[in-house]
């Protein structure tokens, strides 16, 4: 697919994995919706986009308000004109071992992981339908298809992204023409780490992470661009991308 001006809203922009895409996407011609909570994070992305020719929209929201992403498409339409692409990223990664019953944690993963992904799809899809077009791009993870202690309730969410995209794609694509991938990536360095307030998850987990040269998020920018970049007729259905030494 072409991205010259296709609309592509991306969660998650302020940081890591959504900043890298969005200006990726926006290099190769996308117009570029950047959401996120951390409005001052998205101002200073759209300036750089802009500054290197792109076209940016900051709309602030929560992925887990649906008045929020009401929000965000109305306002991709108003500006743009319609929406192309959705990529589903924002996510939360607090590890814990489920003995310490972190369950406010779980909770939180359960709401940004799982609703606001659902809650992103069921905004964009009734224009979708309406175009006969369209590619979702959902964030999962390697969680999402092997489990390791302190990652139950993290893995459970990425398992149902993984899930949710292939029911997805399997509704969606026959009738509708609209695209579904799963991108799955291993271990990257962001700032994904930075919610985990279990010390032993940090010292048996995170701390032999650094032993290994991670993915970084350009890396996974590409994997996305690979994707949508696709010819009409071929959809790629999972991509997972791996460091080189991760086991």
């Amino acid at each position: 697919m072409e991205l010259q001006d296709k609309v592509v809203i991306v969660t998650g922009a302020s940081s890591g994995i959504g900043e890298a895409t969005a200006e990726k996407l926006a290099s190769h011609g996308a117009k570029v919706v950047l959401t996120a909570r951390r409005e001052d994070r998205l101002k200073e992305l759209k300036q750089k986009i802009e500054s290197a020719g792109g076209k940016a929209l900051v709309v602030t929201a929560d992925v887990t308000k649906n008045e929020d992403w009401k929000q965000v498409v109305q306002q991709a339409q108003e500006v743009f004109g319609d929406v192309d692409v959705l990529v589903n990223n924002a996510g939360l990664m607090p590890l814990s071992f489920a003995k310490k019953l972190k369950t406010d944690e779980w909770e939180k993963m359960v709401d940004v992981n799982i609703k606001g992904v659902l809650n992103g799809v069921a905004a964009v899809l009734p224009k979708m339908m309406d175009n006969k077009r369209g590619h979702i791009v959902n964030i999962s993870s390697v969680a999402g298809r092997k489990l390791f202690p302190g990652g139950s309730v993290y893995c459970a969410t990425k398992f149902a992204v993984r899930a949710f995209s292939e029911g997805l794609r399997n509704e969606l694509a026959p009738e509708f023409n609209i695209r579904v991938t799963a991108i799955e990536p291993g271990a990257v360095a962001t700032e994904l780490t930075d919610t985990i307030t279990d010390e032993d998850i940090i010292e048996k987990i995170m701390k032999p992470m650094l032993d290994i040269e991670t993915l970084q998020s350009e890396d996974i920018a590409e994997s996305i661009l690979y994707a949508l970049q696709q010819p009409k007729h071929v959809n790629v259905q999972e991509l997972l991308v791996m460091p080189t030494e991760q086991g």
